[in-house]
C-alpha cells in the first residue's frame, strides 16, 4: 500500500489566493447576469436624472440676483389701463394703420429698458382697445396688416403728456408708463407714451414732428 504523508492544513498564504479566486469568480458571473438583464433594469441612472431637472429648474445664486437687477416692472395692469376719452372708429378711413411708441430720452434708460418699456406701453393700448370693443375694426385692421409699430424720441414728462392730450382729443388710444422704479430710474417716472393703433395720418397729427429714435 501506497504511504500517503500528511502535509497538514493549508497555509495562510493558499487560503488569501483561493479566497481571492473565487470572490473574482463570482463577481464576473454576477457581472454577466446583470448585464444580460437576469437581475431585471437598473435604476442607478434615475437619481442622476432627477438632479439633471434640479439644475435646470433652479437657478444658481449669482444667476437669481442677475434677474432680480434686470426685472422689469411697470404700474400697467389692468386697473391702470385708463379709459381716457372717446375712442374713434374712424369710419371710411382705409388706410394702413400704426402704434406709436414715444420714448423719454432725457431718462437716460438703457436700450433695454427701454424696450420693456414699449413692450409695456405697446400692451396697454392693445387692451384698452380690446377692454372698447373686442372686434374693434382699427384693431383689427392693424393686426391684419402686420401690427406696424414706431419709435420716437421726446425730451420731457410735459412735452409727452401734451402730446397724449392732444391725442386723446382726436378720438386716438394714448396710455403713458409709469415705471414701478425698481431698475434704474425713480418711482412713478412716466416712460413711454403709446399712441394708437389707428390710422397713420390721425397719428401724424400728434407726432409727424418728433424724430425717430
Amino acid at each position: 500500500m501506497a504511504h500517503v504523508q500528511d502535509r497538514g492544513p493549508p497555509s495562510a498564504a493558499a487560503i488569501a489566493i483561493g479566497t481571492a479566486i473565487v470572490a473574482g469568480l463570482t463577481g464576473y458571473f454576477l457581472g454577466q447576469a446583470s448585464s444580460i438583464g437576469l437581475f431585471g433594469k437598473s435604476s442607478t441612472r434615475a437619481p442622476a436624472a432627477r438632479l439633471s431637472r434640479g439644475h435646470h429648474s433652479q437657478a444658481k445664486p449669482d444667476e437669481a440676483e442677475t434677474e432680480s437687477e434686470d426685472d422689469d416692472d411697470a404700474d400697467d395692469d389692468d386697473s391702470d389701463v385708463q379709459d381716457l376719452g372717446e375712442l374713434q372708429t374712424f369710419p371710411g378711413n382705409s388706410e394702413e394703420c400704426k402704434l406709436v411708441l414715444v420714448v423719454r430720452s432725457d431718462l437716460g434708460m438703457t436700450k433695454g429698458k427701454i424696450a420693456a418699456q414699449c413692450s409695456h406701453a405697446t400692451l396697454a393700448c392693445y387692451k384698452m382697445l380690446v377692454r372698447a370693443d373686442p372686434s374693434h375694426p382699427v384693431l383689427k385692421r392693424w393686426e391684419r396688416l402686420g401690427q406696424a409699430k414706431v419709435a420716437l424720441k421726446i425730451d420731457s414728462e410735459e412735452d409727452m403728456l401734451m402730446l397724449q392730450a392732444q391725442a386723446i382729443s382726436l378720438g386716438l388710444c394714448a396710455q403713458v408708463i409709469h415705471d414701478a422704479g425698481r431698475t434704474q430710474i425713480a418711482s412713478g417716472s412716466a416712460t413711454v407714451l403709446g399712441i394708437g393703433p389707428a390710422p397713420k395720418s390721425k397719428i401724424n397729427e400728434v407726432t409727424g414732428h418728433l424724430k425717430l429714435l
